[in-house]
């Protein structure tokens, strides 16, 4: 399926020179060539509505925090993915250990990942999270008042772990139900199984069910992904994930029901019948996309070996020239997420060990969306 797509191309080599030197960020240990050069949007030019701001730190001395979430009073839930801790953090900077999360196994890219908050939190205390565990990644959720984390109740088990390509982020959609992102864990075959668990975004229930209407009858909601970390919706309900691409481009896709975006048989567009092309793509050298998140009528989309925080203007579900911001002011960027007030926050990622960190990394940042 053909969509109206930008393409974004490094106009100079030095580009590669505040990139990560073990490849593109999470997912890929290879090292990266950029295709040769084609016409295309200049990078970091043009689009949005003008530059973010100066950010400011809200909490720093943190360990590779790899998703927040917000509580209803609007405190954060953040995870560390190595150190497997679940940390709040207060809007003013406070910071308390909720839990060292039992039955994490931290290793390469794997650990504690995604966190998400009930829809119905205020009423079912509710809170879920996705890590890598001894034999799997899975999702739990656990009761989680302000006091101890209750009990973990596995909803979903046996996606597939590897030493990277995880996936992890986990999302509630407007339609209450929950989405995860998965990777195909370096085994490209999965990505095209619509009986596997890795390689997928997923939709289930708060339960772990297969939601209804769902497109095969199971947990997949899309199919033929390497591996999403990002997930966002816009003010009309449309989907959209960011996913790392292997020696070519990273994508900003449109996600819809059932359909088949392309991995392993297409990286970036492909326009062949059968495949969903992406909306946007980098070269790998500019992007690494992680967390996304939607705001004043753009997308923002973290990046780890591009090292910026990508703004990229929506038109009726359709992506406009992006800007970069930051560009390598903050190293490796991971997570973002919009704050109950507006604002957004991000999160650097210069502990992972692909990173060069700053003596008060890794940080929580906020700024207000322009």
């Amino acid at each position: 399926m053909r969509r109206h797509t930008i393409v974004l191309t490094s106009a100079a080599v030095a580009l590669a020179a505040c990139s990560s030197p073990s490849g593109g960020g999470d997912g890929d240990g290879g090292a990266h060539t950029p295709p040769p050069l084609t016409a295309a949007s200049p990078t970091g030019t043009g689009g949005g509505s003008g530059e973010p701001g100066e950010p400011r730190a809200v909490a720093t001395d943190l360990e590779v925090p790899w998703a927040v979430a917000f509580l209803p009073g609007g405190d954060a839930l953040v995870t560390e993915r190595d150190s497997s801790r679940l940390v709040r953090v207060t809007p003013s900077g406070g910071k308390t250990t909720v839990a060292t999360v039992p039955g994490v196994e931290p290793g390469g890219e794997g650990g504690l990942m995604g966190v998400a908050v009930s829809p119905n939190h205020s009423s079912d205390k509710l809170i879920y999270l996705y890590f890598t565990a001894a034999s799997d990644n899975r999702v739990v959720r656990a009761t989680y008042d302000g006091g101890d984390l209750g009990t973990l109740d596995p909803i979903v088990t046996g996606i597939p772990k590897g030493g990277n390509h995880n996936g992890g982020r986990i999302k509630f959609g407007p339609d209450k139900m929950l989405y995860i992102t998965t990777g195909e864990t370096g085994d490209t075959g999965l990505s095209q199984d619509k009986d596997s668990l890795g390689g997928k975004i997923l939709r289930v229930t708060p339960d772990g069910e297969p939601a209804p209407d769902n497109p095969f009858g199971n947990r997949v909601w899309t199919y033929g992904h390497r591996n999403v970390q990002g997930l966002a919706w816009d003010d009309k309900g449309r989907l959209y994930a960011t996913e790392f691409g292997q020696n070519q481009f990273d994508e900003i896709n449109l996600i819809e029901k059932g359909k088949n975006y392309g991995w392993p048989e297409v990286e970036g567009m492909g326009d062949r019948e059968g495949f969903t092309d992406p909306l946007l793509t980098w070269t790998t050298d500019e992007a690494s996309p992680s967390g996304l998140a939607y705001a004043n009528g753009s997308l923002w989309a973290a990046a780890l070996r591009g090292q910026r925080l990508w703004q990229v203007p929506l038109d009726d579900g359709k992506a406009g020239r992006p800007t970069a911001h930051y560009n390598s002011d903050y190293g490796r960027l991971r997570a973002v997420v919009q704050a109950p007030g507006g604002s957004l926050w991000f999160t650097t990622s210069n502990e992972d060990g692909r990173g060069d960190p700053a003596p008060d990394d890794d940080r929580i940042l906020t700024v207000s969306p322009s």
